[in-house]
């Protein structure tokens, strides 16, 4: 009996949880944990580095125990009393990337990453869980977390210029997105607000954002690097910028990614933020979206317009790239006998988890790329870097590309419903 009791109070704690709201089981806060991902020999490893604390939360506020998309990673707070899902959220990491490219197994090398909630009122439990391609889990680890620990750090703001570009609304009610400047000198802030506003621009001509302005707020924060430029490794060029970014990453020459995630957390703390753009100030060729993590692009490159809106389909709407090479060093990224997470790509195992409710009557699976004119939507096949065994559903969108206009039906509907998401 006593049992049963425990039982039934263990339940009715939970629904008291969500009963009473945002406010009651969250303070207006955000609990950043730092993490190192890594791997030796093929074994991953995930570790907290460091706990801080902030005032203000900027994410959403409803619909907390749920996920819009799995991603690679998950990251779940649990209440510690009840055991109750208290919050939610997915993540892809370039740490995922790197494990997916070829000739890795034998090395060993660490990567940055940050997680951000809501600071629970209460004794929680944060869980961190890194899956591959299989969904097969490749590392977790459980932090716990106690409102009174002396040991989580109160993190300060930082005081660093900043201008709203534009703004749809409070923080609380809009998705919001921090701007940051990498590469730029002291004397280039005018340089770097200028590449911003030509970003906001380019994405909020695009639908559905253009639709969506009023739910987005876009502000540009200013760091100085001492340096000029980004480093260019191929052509033997380094540099000494904030957030240490580079091309050539995994040998790809265009490939433009980041090591010091920390930094760009604390240098987008100057406002409330929720997703993050990173301005590289250099005309070569590149760039890089991760799904929950950051977008880096070249502001000064003749592309960049195209590019910024086509990696922040990756970075804020978990869009997978749909273009494909003979040969890609990530061609093995999607196992043909599992769906991938993403919304615009299909292995055709659970099509009908996808797109399959928007195709007309009497679209042929796969689509003949020479019928592309005949339906709105189709299947066809060559996407996420793979040539043969994943399919796409338009012959082209803004994810395959660069010189393509819109993003297609599929996509834009996935990112319509991922803005409600956010916002309802």
């Amino acid at each position: 009996m006593k049992f049963l009791i425990a039982i039934f109070v263990i339940c009715a704690g939970a629904d008291v949880l969500w009963a009473a709201g945002f406010g009651e089981v969250f303070a207006d806060s955000t609990l950043r944990v730092d993490y190192v991902l890594g791997a030796g020999g093929g074994r991953p490893v995930a570790l907290v580095h460091s706990v801080g604390k902030m005032a203000g939360w900027a994410g959403r506020r409803g619909r907390l125990d749920e996920l819009p998309y799995m991603g690679n990673g998950q990251l779940t707070v649990r209440d510690a009393a009840t055991d109750s899902v208290i919050y939610r959220s997915s993540f892809s990491t370039l740490f995922h990337e790197w494990l997916a490219t070829d000739g890795v197994s034998d090395e060993a090398r660490s990567f940055e990453h940050t997680m951000l909630m809501p600071l629970p009122r209460r004794k929680s439990v944060v869980e961190l869980t890194l899956t591959d391609g299989r969904r097969d889990t490749l590392v977790s680890l459980s932090m716990p977390y106690s409102p009174d620990d002396v040991l989580v750090e109160k993190l300060e703001r930082r005081e660093l210029p900043y201008r709203y570009l534009h703004k749809g609304g409070d923080a609380a009610d809009c998705i919001d997105v921090a701007i940051l400047a990498e590469g730029y000198t002291a004397g280039q802030a005018d340089d770097f607000y200028g590449h911003a506003r030509r970003a906001v621009d380019e994405i909020l001509a695009y639908e559905p954002f253009c639709r969506y302005k009023d739910k987005f707020n876009f502000v540009a924060v200013f760091s100085a690097s001492p340096d000029e430029g980004v480093s260019v490794p191929h052509e033997g060029e380094w540099r000494r910028t904030s957030f240490g970014s580079h091309f050539t990453t995994f040998g790809m020459e265009r490939y433009l990614t980041a090591d010091g995630v920390w930094r760009m957390h604390s240098a987008a703390s100057a406002v409330p933020y929720e997703h993050l753009i990173v301005l590289a100030n250099t005309a070569e060729y590149g760039g890089g979206g991760i799904y929950n993590s950051y977008l880096l692009t070249a502001a000064r490159n003749s592309g960049f317009r195209p590019v910024v809106v086509h990696e922040f389909g990756h970075s804020f709407g978990g869009l997978a790239d749909e273009y494909f090479y003979e040969g890609d060093a990530l061609e093995d990224s999607y196992p043909h006998d599992v769906e991938p997470w993403e919304p615009n790509i299909t292995t055709l195992v659970d099509f009908d988890s996808k797109w399959h409710g928007m195709l007309v009557a009497g679209t042929p699976v796969p689509t003949r790329p020479a019928d592309f004119g005949k339906y709105p939507v189709g299947v066809y096949e060559g996407g996420g870097y793979s040539a043969k065994g994943v399919y796409r559903p338009a012959y082209e969108c803004r994810m395959r590309n660069n010189s393509y206009p819109t993003f297609c039906k599929v996509c834009e509907s996935a990112l319509e419903r991922l803005i409600l998401f956010y916002t309802r």
